[in-house]
């Protein structure tokens, strides 16, 4: 099989680059290794930045987010059993963010794809990417049984961390930048409405929590857990006792319970790679970074990547020239590392740390007392945690 751009993976990042490709004439083909139900299915995450929202409406993939989409106009912290809401159109001059599960924007992608798109092959697993330096790159891949190759003109790999794209980069040229946090996320998703209008960040001495959710009638909510946390180790009830106690503040509220539907266990980690470019081939989203989820933007900086590329691709398609293809990497990996950043500081303030002392605790709740007695540092928060302005 021969295109243009070659897409390994059929995540967000992977589909919403090809429905952008599609729109501006470039072909290209996804290969997705799982099955359509699969990817459909997995619970990934739900706050979109402004600009995320934008660049959906842009591939023309908004219609279920502008009716289903809630838009949220700020968080609230919690922290000594007090709770304190950041304004986030008062401290950014009007921007908000939006609640719309990942899933959901894959079903999008994918039905838009599928209806009029160009091809996307389910359970095709890439094996190679050969010829990253030569003007033809090959993605060898197995499909029902059978090794076949897809030439390129580019290849993109949206595959994530664990996916094969990464690999193709030489080691002598490959950068790598890695933080293990020493806890992770025991996540939940509760068939119950959510018991606040906005996510809340709980920072305690238990540890922390965040209450997030879905849709408006279901919950989705996290507990700080040891690293190598099997789920099964937490029954229901003692995640819902565990949840009241983290969000306990001296107020009138009440974290209402239902039936847990799904429980798993997310590791924290910060990841970044240099460069996202090796000849033709590039990688965009988890493939090239990865942030811990409490800054929320895992989902966003992959979007971000995909609308770079896809206008420096068909700049290139248009043009013959490469010149913002050749500066993707650079231009993207700014914007990475700012995330990376805030999502960083986020973990460090609002997580018990296993190895931490007093003087630890003393410097959490300083940060987060500065945050919500300066309008300034609430600022700078509300800045990071919209979306700092997209490269254009």
């Amino acid at each position: 099989m021969r295109t243009t751009v070659g897409i390994i993976g059929g995540g967000p990042a992977g589909l919403l680059l090809a429905r952008l490709l599609h729109r501006a004439g470039v072909d290209c083909v996804v290969l997705e290794s799982r099955t359509r139900h699969y990817v459909e299915h997995r619970q990934r995450a739900g706050m979109l930045e402004q600009g995320t929202v934008d660049t959906l409406r842009e591939a023309g993939a908004a219609d279920r987010l502008r009716a289903e989409g809630m838009v949220h106009r700020g968080i609230e912290l919690r922290f000594e059993r007090e709770r304190h809401h950041i304004d986030f159109p008062a401290l950014t001059g009007g921007r908000t963010v939006t609640i719309y599960a990942q899933t959901e924007i894959v079903r999008d992608l994918i039905a838009l794809q599928l209806a009029d798109g160009p091809p996307l092959l389910f359970e095709a697993r890439a094996l190679t990417v050969e010829g990253a330096e030569s003007e033809r790159p090959v993605v060898r891949y197995l499909r029902e049984g059978r090794e076949e190759t897809l030439a390129c003109d580019w290849v993109v790999g949206c595959d994530g961390f664990h996916g094969v794209s990464r690999d193709a980069v030489p080691a002598a040229v490959s950068r790598a930048y890695a933080h293990d946090h020493p806890y992770a996320w025991l996540g939940i998703l509760a068939e119950v409405p959510p018991s606040c209008e906005e996510l809340v960040y709980a920072r305690g001495e238990r540890g922390f929590a965040l209450h997030s959710m879905r849709s408006p009638s279901v919950s989705r909510l996290y507990l700080q857990v040891p690293v190598g946390t099997d789920p099964r180790d937490w029954p229901d009830d003692r995640i819902w006792e565990e949840l009241s106690a983290r969000f306990a503040i001296d107020a009138d509220w009440t974290l209402e319970r239902g039936p847990i539907t799904a429980k798993s266990v997310t590791p924290m980690r910060s990841y970044v790679h240099e460069p996202m470019r090796h000849g033709r081939l590039l990688l965009a989203g988890d493939a090239a970074h990865i942030v811990p989820p409490t800054g929320a933007k895992g989902l966003n900086l992959a979007v971000s990547d995909v609308r770079v590329l896809s206008r420096a691709l068909a700049a290139w398609r248009s043009t013959g020239g490469t010149q913002l293809i050749d500066r993707y990497s650079e231009v993207c990996l700014a914007r990475v590392w700012q995330a990376t950043r805030f999502s960083y500081d986020m973990t460090k303030m609002l997580h018990a740390q296993p190895d931490g002392d007093a003087f630890d605790q003393r410097m959490q709740l300083a940060r987060l007392r500065r945050i919500t007695a300066s309008r300034h540092a609430a600022a700078e928060l509300a800045a990071n945690y919209t979306g700092l302005p997209l490269p254009e």
